[in-house]
């Protein structure tokens, strides 16, 4: 007499990149409360993620923006330029309607608020992980209104920037110097400064302390 073959669930493993170890901790104990997730390693920063990735090849990384070292468009970047063939998924606290596009571009596949993961974050995992785009229903709305219309998208001048000019006007709004940000990004400080003279050109800002004020002022209102 023939058994029953058991069937088993492929586990999905998942890799957690935050640089605040108590939102790591959370997300980590949310994900592994589901039965078909494995948190398979966590890192709070771009080259330790880099390092983990490389080494447990995950089938999802989940990603801040606001890095250590860095900053999480340019680790999607970086990991796709690899060729790992691992899915991506921000979760991030910045607003979504500046950043949604940028991440999708750069090779991730959906984008989550820190704010919503608690209620969506298992349901935004089960969606990339089936190879679909995740966002929220106001940005979907947004896409799609675009896509009906056939009309750009208002931009309000911080939308205009690169996005290397975007995180070192966001690293301004930190309250970093020029060469702080040549640290954390990698560059000259001579880079950096390009990049300052750049974004004043695009926000039509006159000098150096009307840069610094505006990116603060930005950088209050970012998460809102």
């Amino acid at each position: 007499m023939l058994s029953d073959a058991s069937t088993t669930q492929a586990t999905a493993r998942i890799v957690v990149v935050d640089d605040h170890p108590i939102v790591r901790r959370g997300l980590i104990e949310l994900i592994n409360d589901v039965p078909e997730f494995d948190v398979v390693g966590e890192a709070p920063d771009v080259s330790t993620a880099l390092d983990v990735l490389s080494e447990v090849r995950p089938d999802l990384a989940l990603i801040d923006l606001s890095l250590g070292d860095g900053h999480g468009l340019e680790l999607i970047k970086q990991i796709r330029a690899a060729e790992l063939n691992i899915k991506m998924l921000v979760v991030s606290m910045m607003d979504e309607a500046l950043y949604a596009d940028r991440v999708l571009r750069a090779g991730a596949s959906g984008y989550l608020r820190k704010e919503q993961a608690t209620e969506n974050i298992i349901t935004a995992i089960r969606q990339v992980l089936d190879n679909k785009i995740y966002l929220s229903p106001s940005a979907t709305a947004r896409v799609l209104n675009r896509v009906a219309t056939n009309e750009s998208p208002a931009q309000s001048p911080v939308s205009t920037l690169s996005d290397r000019e975007l995180e070192v006007f966001e690293l301004l709004g930190d309250g970093l110097s020029s060469r702080d940000i040549a640290a954390r990004l990698h560059l000259s400080v001579k880079t950096v400064e390009t990049y300052r003279e750049k974004i004043k050109t695009k926000l039509s800002l006159k000098n150096g302390s009307e840069l610094t004020r505006h990116a603060i002022h930005w950088a209050m209102r970012k998460g809102e």
